[in-house]
């Protein structure tokens, strides 16, 4: 599940033209957190992917979604 997260997180930001700093500010977070998501090496919470979902402008599903 972590690895479909970070596939989609990743997939998401590219998709907005966004780089992690970007979408680490608007999350209220380090760089690192998000690369770490992309990366699979973090359990985000379903606050996180909430937040996330809001700073790349895509509902939350969208990121736990095989179908992308």
């Amino acid at each position: 599940m972590r690895q479909l997260v970070a596939k989609n997180v990743k997939r998401c930001r590219l998709a907005a033209g966004l780089t992690q700093n970007e979408v680490a500010v608007k999350m209220g977070v380090d760089r690192a957190y998000v690369s770490g998501l992309e990366m699979g090496k973090r359990n985000p919470t379903v606050i996180t992917l909430w937040q996330i979902s809001q700073a790349l402008d895509v509902r939350p599903v969208d990121l736990l979604s095989e179908d992308a």
